[in-house]
């Protein structure tokens, strides 16, 4: 009897001070908070509390782990000699669940500090440990008040107060944690965007909305504060997309515009027809602008684009808060204003380490809001590469310009309902490459996996192999490589390689005899076939692109015979070569060559290729004296003389190569002067060369026989 009493006076007293313990109640405050805080950020919709709550969870949880595990261990020897019982086995559960969940934070939290992205295994571990917890901590501390109650004496009203003290002081310090990051709402809110046009703004210029002539539009209908759209080069300083941020740096994306020749064009069309016109380019090329109102009556040329516009062209959000799109083009898409994370637009150190941990930490809002499969679709990509002119710009009707999703759509590139045979805009334009990014892997697409390594190449290779140069972009030189090397179509794609054609882009083969006689006429054929690119040959805008063959026939010694398609010293193409363009025109037939678009009402020449398409460039030289060559567009012949050796005999080299440059010269001089000495560098992109043996003519009998 002594021993029972003995031994409930022992259990007695070892509960009454481990209720009483300072360190129990702060210990069961901290685990409390770390519990409601967790599940708060966890279970709760995306809000500045849960931001707040995530940095002060994590510091609390850092700063009061070690005190937690002292009395842990306190409390575990207190109890250790007593009997097993089912409260103590939810108690050992209930501290297993405790430290792991710790261990987890405290690797997630490393991650988010130091690390590119968390791992999402161990925030699993860490969400599961935390209902664990619960699900033990709960019946334990159910069964240790059920326990106290059913002895009922009084000499235990000393537990049952010390537990009641327990109680309401660890409730007490556990809402005074919540109450931190409550107090941070109102200390550190959320900026709040001027979402606002400028006073002297005219919104509805056309009647069709405040961007009009461009076709986009914000989700609210009204204008957005310009910082909405902006601080793409955060996105690599924050550890996280630094190899896409690197990639996007020198694309084409990225001077859109900044571009200088689309700068001085769109400085000739507001000084022509007034700023507002310039919101027909803008949807396009310059979404920060446009959307925050620059692109106004009473502003100069030169301000058109707002300094950060200009600098981040489509920026990393210009694309990925849009939320919907159309196929009809003209940037047919809907901006929607992404909520940004409470420190992501302050400024100062502490702001961008505090915005990057949380961001890391609390991924699941940058996810959802920036990462859509829409963006996989090449009718995302159709809002602004497919291009026409409107009456409301050129005062007189619809006219199709540049279209490169309907040449691809109608491609034989696209089978509709077979992926695996189907090449789309991104499998070409941003190839997979190898990644260390958050955004590596991929589970929906048909042939990657979600730990592939790869991600989506950000530069969006294309035929721009002047401007990140002209504007000494990061990366420039090792980003026109690349762009000369796709160009040529010698850029390997190991994801396309079974469905994509091997050799040149627009392989050139020559059409000749193998010998002519001399005196005879030899005909000549360039055939060009469009081998390996996804809509037509050039694309874009054909009144600026060039593409031209240029051909060299040369004799046996060396001597050049005849040329087509030079370029002269003032970097214009010879009249007569064989092109590829468009020559636009006005309503009054003269020929749009100043890339005044706006003024376009058709076209009276066009040659490109379509997908698969061939075309023949036709010479004939004579080898008596005379070689006919193509006229200004390549089609009929004129007389060339040529010049033979005396013998007539030997034989002929023949070279044909296909260049292509981005800029026609006269419109940089127009843009920019003849002075500037700007000239658009030259890619071959295709060469192919032949011999021709030349015969004496046959005499006739001697002596008149």
């Amino acid at each position: 009897m002594d021993e029972q009493l003995d031994a409930r006076q022992r259990w007695l007293e070892v509960r009454t001070e481990g209720f009483a313990r300072r360190g129990a109640r702060w210990s069961a405050a901290w685990l409390g908070f770390l519990v409601l805080s967790g599940l708060a950020i966890y279970l709760l919709p995306f809000n500045a509390y849960s931001e707040h709550s995530v940095l002060v969870h994590t510091v609390i949880g850092v700063v009061l782990f070690v005190p937690f595990v002292i009395e842990m261990v306190r409390h575990v020897a207190a109890y250790w000699t007593f009997p097993f019982t089912a409260t103590k086995l939810t108690g050992y559960a209930a501290g297993v669940a405790a430290l792991i969940a710790c261990i987890s934070g405290f690797v997630l939290t490393w991650d988010s500090s130091f690390g590119r992205r968390i791992d999402y295994a161990w925030r699993m571990v860490h969400v599961v440990s935390t209902f664990g917890l619960v699900a033990f901590l709960a019946p334990h501390l159910v069964t240790v008040w059920l326990h106290a109650r059913r002895r009922g004496d009084a000499v235990l009203e000393q537990v049952r107060v010390a537990a009641a003290v327990w109680g309401r002081r660890s409730f007490a310090g556990a809402t005074a944690f919540m109450a931190i990051a409550g107090v941070l709402v109102f200390a550190v809110p959320r900026i709040e965007f001027r979402n606002e046009f400028p006073a002297d703004y005219e919104k509805d210029p056309y009647g069709t909305g405040p961007f009009a002539p461009s076709l986009a539009r914000t989700s609210s209908g009204g204008a957005f504060d310009d910082r909405t759209l902006t601080g793409s080069e955060s996105c690599g300083t924050a550890g996280c997309h630094e190899e896409i941020v690197a990639e996007w740096q020198p694309s084409a994306h990225r001077y859109a515009a900044m571009d200088a020749g689309f700068q001085a064009i769109q400085g000739v069309m507001a000084a022509q027809n007034g700023p507002v016109s310039t919101r027909y380019c803008a949807g396009c090329h310059d979404p920060i602008s446009l959307f925050s109102g620059t692109k106004n009556i009473g502003i100069p040329p030169e301000q058109l684009s707002g300094l950060v516009g200009t600098h981040e062209g489509i920026s990393c959000l210009s694309c990925h808060a849009i939320e919907q799109t159309d196929v009809k083009g003209n940037a047919n898409y809907v901006m929607h204003q992404p909520d940004r994370y409470v420190w992501e637009t302050r400024d100062g150190a502490l702001a961008k380490w505090l915005s990057d941990f949380t961001m890391r930490a609390y991924p699941d809002q940058h996810v959802s809001m920036l990462s859509r499969r829409m963006f996989k679709t090449p009718e995302f990509c159709a809002a602004c590469h497919k291009q026409f002119i409107d009456e409301e710009v050129n005062k007189v009707g619809w006219v199709q310009l540049q279209n490169q999703y309907d040449n691809w759509r109608t491609s034989r590139w696209n089978e509709p309902g077979h992926a695996d045979s189907t090449l789309e805009c991104r499998e070409c334009h941003m190839p997979l490459v190898a990644s260390r990014d958050p955004a590596a892997g991929d589970s929906a697409d048909w042939n990657r996996s979600p730990d592939d390594g790869l991600h989506r190449s950000h530069r969006f290779l294309g035929a721009n192999q002047f401007i990140p140069l002209l504007h000494e972009l990061p990366g420039a030189e090792h980003h026109v490589a690349l762009t000369e090397q796709w160009l040529k179509g010698e850029y390997a794609i190991p994801e396309i390689a079974d469905r994509w054609r091997s050799g040149d882009a627009v392989p050139l083969r020559i059409e000749v005899p193998e010998q002519v006689t001399a005196g005879a006429t030899l005909p000549l054929r360039v055939h060009i076939l469009n081998n390996k690119v996804g809509h037509d040959f050039p694309t874009g805008p054909l009144d600026i692109i060039q593409a031209w063959v240029e051909v060299v026939v040369n004799d046996a010694s060396g001597k050049q015979l005849f040329r087509s398609g030079a370029v002269d010293e003032r970097n214009f193409i010879e009249p007569g070569s064989f092109m590829f363009k468009a020559e636009p025109i006005d309503r009054y037939g003269n020929l749009i060559d100043r890339h005044n678009l706006w003024e376009m009402v058709g076209v009276r020449f066009k040659r490109s290729l379509f997908p698969g398409a061939a075309e023949v460039a036709q010479y004939e030289l004579s080898c008596a004296g005379t070689a006919p060559s193509p006229d200004a567009h390549g089609t009929a012949p004129q007389d060339v003389a040529v010049a033979l050796p005396a013998d007539a005999e030997g034989e002929l080299t023949i070279t044909a190569q296909l260049h292509y440059r981005k800029f026609d010269q006269y419109l940089l001089n127009f843009a920019f002067g003849e002075q500037s000495g700007l000239t658009a560098p030259i890619t071959t992109l295709s060469r192919s060369e032949v011999k021709v043996k030349v015969l004496a003519p046959r005499s006739g009998p001697a002596g008149g026989e």
